[in-house]
């Protein structure tokens, strides 16, 4: 080993000549390489991660609306059902008589458990009364007529009830609106 007072190294920092730095050197230039292609793999992982967690929020999103709504045809096909029935039990209830009377309370009966099975999966009935205010998003108007003591957009008949499943419109209720002009 060399003297340590014998090194000019030791004895004066200043007089090593400096590397040339103006051209990288291999190392140099792979290091850059690796670094840049650490990045870019770090960039992908990242981006694949956030696309992973995307799908799978998508997926249960996916998953709660197929469970809420995945019964909207059965629903929407068994509204007319529930309509005849009805009419059959306004019809049967004018007849009054004695064979009848079975046949409302078989017809109560059966409204009774379609009413329960539409509860169990979130259908709920809406009901407008003569008298309410006119609204789109709920109702379908059937026709417009001018009756007196109304104002225009005011229900005035009531065709049919409409429907909703949890958050979502099945049927609108079937109304006539009237059309009186202000005075």
């Amino acid at each position: 080993m060399a003297d340590p007072k014998e090194d000019p190294f030791l004895d004066d920092p200043e007089a090593v000549e400096p590397e040339d730095e103006s051209e990288p050197s291999t190392e140099d230039v792979e290091l850059d390489s690796l670094r840049a292609e650490r990045d870019d793999l770090k960039d992908r992982l990242l981006r694949a991660l956030a696309d992973a967690e995307n799908a799978r929020k998508r997926a249960a999103k996916d998953r709660q609306e197929a469970q809420a709504y995945g019964g909207t045809r059965i629903a929407r096909d068994l509204l007319p059902v529930y309509d005849n029935l009805q009419r059959a039990l306004a019809v049967a209830r004018e007849d009054g008589t004695s064979a009848s009377t079975a046949l409302v309370e078989g017809v109560e009966l059966t409204l009774k458990e379609l009413g329960n099975v539409f509860d169990r999966h979130g259908v709920t009935r809406i009901e407008p009364q003569v008298g309410d205010r006119f609204d789109p998003q709920h109702h379908e108007a059937m026709f417009e007529a001018p009756v007196p003591n109304t104002k225009a957009g005011d229900i005035i008949q009531v065709s049919a009830s409409g429907f909703m499943l949890h958050d979502r419109l099945l049927r609108p209720a079937q109304v006539g609106v009237s059309s009186t002009p202000a005075s």
